[in-house]
């Protein structure tokens, strides 16, 4: 049995897709409020903040896959990831799971320097220091062999259909609308980007095979880096339209998104997250390229 806890989120159902396709029929669905994704899924409903719902949600699992997402409110994350990441880790061990954890890249530093698996966690903000604390949790558990585990960590997503991601809301959701988009802070910074459909084949692939654990592993991504300029340059070949867009100042942002303000600093440097272990280890594996992916959101 495959387990997907945070059924229902963009990486839980690209997850799902994936497994189906091309691995396995036994995938169990969980969350509070938990949908099948294929015919076959299993529908099983828990509360994650609870330990015993969360063991009865685990038991019976070769692999559990921890997608969880929270809205973003620092107050949540603060009081709820940390039970979260516990209540899952203890479950795993108790029920001899392995777990692979899809991570965000909050705690790095927010600068212009690569990013690689090595590079030390320094948290800027709350939500950052969440994210460092979950992660030295479940790294800790791992060293202590208390469960086996891989952490796969993407930078932003983006995708089609529902993906509730920054650059999706604010840049090509509003192309494909026809609306103007928005741009954070600059648009000659580089960003890093990882398509949804690429993060769940890669999280799978390396969860499938047992010499990837106990480590860390960022999840592929095409390395030829585009600005948001680049993006709405690309945007217009593909539209065949001029394309207006509005660049949101740190004040604009901080008095219309506050929650935004603490990731700020990673949208005025270039984004270099670095994935270089992945590809030596699984050199096949075919990354979308940006342009791929914008034409494959945007186009009508």
């Amino acid at each position: 049995m495959h387990t997907i806890l945070g059924a229902n989120g963009q990486i839980a159902r690209e997850v799902s897709k994936e497994l189906f396709k091309n691995y396995t029929q036994k995938i169990r669905q969980v969350s509070r409020n938990p949908e099948k994704v294929n015919t076959s899924d299993e529908i099983f409903s828990a509360n994650l903040l609870n330990p015993q719902q969360t063991n009865d949600a685990v038991k019976g699992s070769e692999i559990v896959y921890l997608t969880v997402g929270l809205p973003l409110n620092t107050k949540i994350w603060q009081e709820q990831f940390p039970i979260i990441m516990h209540n899952v880790v203890a479950a795993c061990e108790r029920q001899k799971a392995k777990l692979a954890f899809f991570d965000n890249t909050y705690m790095y530093p927010q600068n212009a320097h690569p990013i690689t698996e090595e590079t030390p966690f320094q948290p800027v903000g709350e939500k950052g220091k969440v994210r460092a604390e979950i992660a030295e949790f479940l790294l800790k558990a791992m060293l202590e062999k208390r469960i086996e585990a891989v952490i796969c960590r993407a930078p932003e997503f983006y995708g089609k259909d529902k993906t509730q991601s920054f650059i999706n809301t604010f840049l090509f959701n509003k192309i494909k609308e026809n609306k103007k988009p928005q741009v954070m802070l600059n648009e000659k910074t580089l960003r890093t980007l990882i398509w949804t459909p690429d993060a769940a084949k890669a999280m799978i692939l390396i969860a499938s095979q047992s010499e990837n654990y106990n480590q860390t592993w960022h999840l592929p991504c095409d390395d030829n880096r585009l600005s948001f300029e680049e993006m709405i340059k690309l945007s217009e070949k593909i539209k065949k339209r001029k394309i207006e867009y509005e660049i949101l100042s740190r004040e604009s942002i901080e008095s219309n998104y506050s929650e935004l303000s603490e990731l700020l600093p990673r949208y005025e440097y270039d984004n270099i997250f670095v994935s270089d272990k992945f590809k030596q280890k699984f050199p096949e594996f075919e990354i979308t390229s940006y342009e791929t992916g914008i034409r494959l959101m945007i186009e009508e």
